[in-house]
């Protein structure tokens, strides 16, 4: 590897997760990194004040690009849309740096999901990734009050989605344990002492698979579900891995009883369920395909 790449490298985990959280889709995020790459070669980077601030540029400008483009797919979308799942495994360190992690959780995904193109860039680029407004101008082609402006409309958008309750790894495995067995089994008793009573269920099975197209909210509905689909089904194999953290949730990957793959992830608050969120879309599952056949 040259000096240039290498150089390149120690910014492709930032870059990556830039553009997951732009996008919602780690392999477009993968493809905006690569261009990035090509046209970073093409620079003359002596002149580059700071590299880093310059690939943010270029990766935020092209994400820009495609959500452009984009739009009208996410509106013709069939049923919830959730974020491509991004797994971990619970040994990964706990401590690793903003840059290196892409661990951004469902529910700040999908607040996201509410903002603007440009409030979307400002919110990531000032208050994930630290950048000051002078760098953002220049990123998204606007002026520094501009840029402000947009941040103060992103913050009041995303209102309580911002992660307040941070689950530790031991907690995190039994959470995700506990969960699994109570859904395979059915077993109604253990399931309501795992869930919150504002509990929602989030599927997205992207009209490819069956899943529910609308939110399941509150406890009891939830339960109600689960419990059918024990009863459905008996307790039917259901391969899983071992817990995993999915976007920085407790979670799991496992295959329902019809063989069809899915991530599970649980957003936890004081120790009990608030929200499940289910990718069951094939589209989204590719990483979760290299854990399941691990």
């Amino acid at each position: 590897m040259d000096a240039s790449a290498a150089e390149f490298e120690q910014h492709r985990r930032f870059l990556t997760g830039l553009a997951y959280r732009m996008l919602g889709s780690f392999a477009d995020a993968q493809d905006i990194v690569q261009d990035a790459f090509l046209r970073w070669h093409q620079v003359a980077r002596a002149d580059l004040a700071s590299p880093r601030a310059w690939l943010a540029q270029v990766v935020t400008r092209l994400c820009l690009d495609v959500m452009k483009a984009a739009r009208s797919q996410r509106v013709d979308y069939v049923g919830p849309w959730l974020p491509e799942p991004i797994i971990e495994t619970l040994a990964a360190p706990e401590n690793t740096a903003i840059d290196d992690r892409i661990d951004a959780p469902v529910a700040l995904m999908l607040a996201l999901e509410r903002l603007s193109p440009l409030e979307r860039a400002a919110f990531i680029l000032h208050d994930v990734f630290d950048m000051d407004f002078a760098e953002i101008a220049i990123a998204i082609e606007r002026t520094e009050p501009a840029c402000r402006q947009l941040l103060v409309r992103a913050r009041g958008h995303i209102g309580e989605a911002r992660p307040r309750y941070a689950v530790d790894r031991a907690e995190a495995a039994h959470l995700a344990t506990a969960f699994f067995d109570a859904i395979r089994t059915g077993d109604a008793a253990v399931l309501r002492d795992l869930l919150a009573e504002g509990a929602r269920l989030h599927s997205d099975g992207g009209g490819k698979v069956l899943a529910n197209l609308n939110i399941i909210e509150g406890e009891d509905k939830v339960l109600r579900f689960f419990v059918g689909l024990a009863g459905r089904f008996g307790r039917a194999a259901m391969p899983w891995s071992r817990p995993l953290l999915i976007n920085g949730l407790p979670g799991y990957v496992s295959r329902d009883p019809k063989g069809n793959l899915q991530t599970t992830a649980l957003e936890i608050t004081d120790g009990r369920i608030t929200a499940i969120y289910i990718v069951r879309n094939p589209d989204k599952l590719e990483a979760a395909r290299a854990v399941a056949l691990a």
